[in-house]
């Protein structure tokens, strides 16, 4: 009979543990509830949930005192992201975008008050300076992708965010006016797409979509091209046209729905 194999570093299965129920959780949890949840005592959950902070698996809110997951889980999963539904459902038609435009198309989802970019597909044409990779970030109020999504936030979460996060200019033209932004925000609602005009990089525009199904949050798309050669209706058209045939995919398909 084969002898049983033991595990190796009990403490691991412990922050395994702590990791699966901070995963499950929709908000963040507090040391005493996360060790009644995890079977762990609170100085045991404690000293591993500094070791989590400390590699970013963890994140902690230090004014109310709880600990949700780190972005640096998210980081770490780039190698599984092709995997993701939302890359399978989309990537027939934005490749089809992209060849249609032949300039880079963005494939992004919500992470927390950021944007993660979890696919992107290049032109072969010059281009400017565009400062992304697949599992990088940008802020949701610069980008054309994030802009997208907060007009799909509704009143009170679009109330919080703007509250939590600070408007910082990565160059002169983006916006960093509550006001503005909260414009722009009302007619990206009525336009179906958003616009990065020189936002988050320079000599850059951008026009995203978001791709939300009965409320539930898909992610996002965009068309990044050099300003030089920017085809404004062009553009707008075939983003509102693949955003339209992504939807009907989605409702048919809804494959997040559990």
């Amino acid at each position: 009979m084969a002898e049983e194999k033991k595990p190796y570093g009990t403490v691991l299965i412990k922050a395994a543990k702590i990791i699966d129920f901070l995963s499950d959780s929709r908000e963040g949890q507090t040391l005493t509830a996360i060790a009644a949840n995890t079977g762990l005592s609170s100085p045991t959950a404690l000293k591993i949930l500094d070791t989590l902070l400390l590699i970013g698996y963890a994140e902690k809110d230090e004014q109310n005192k709880i600990f949700t997951l780190g972005t640096a889980l998210i980081r770490h999963a780039n190698n599984h992201l092709a995997g993701l539904d939302i890359i399978k459902v989309t990537d027939p038609y934005l490749k089809n975008l992209q060849a249609s435009l032949d300039e880079t198309v963005h494939l992004g989802i919500l992470d927390k008050d950021e944007i993660l970019y979890v696919n992107k597909l290049e032109t072969q044409k010059a281009i400017a300076n565009i400062n992304s990779r697949i599992g990088n970030t940008n802020h949701l109020y610069s980008s054309a992708m994030g802009k997208a999504l907060l007009a799909e936030f509704d009143e009170e979460a679009l109330a919080a965010y703007l509250k939590r996060v600070e408007l910082v200019a990565d160059t002169p033209k983006t916006i960093t006016d509550v006001n503005i932004l909260q414009q722009q925000i009302a007619k990206v609602k009525e336009d179906g797409y958003a616009t990065d005009d020189e936002e988050s990089d320079l000599d850059v525009i951008c026009i995203g979509a978001a791709l939300v199904v009965n409320g539930k949050i898909f992610g996002a798309f965009s068309v990044s091209t050099p300003k030089y050669r920017f085809e404004k209706e062009q553009t707008i058209a075939k983003v509102l046209e693949t955003k339209r045939q992504l939807l009907a995919e989605l409702k048919r398909l809804n494959p997040f729905n559990h």
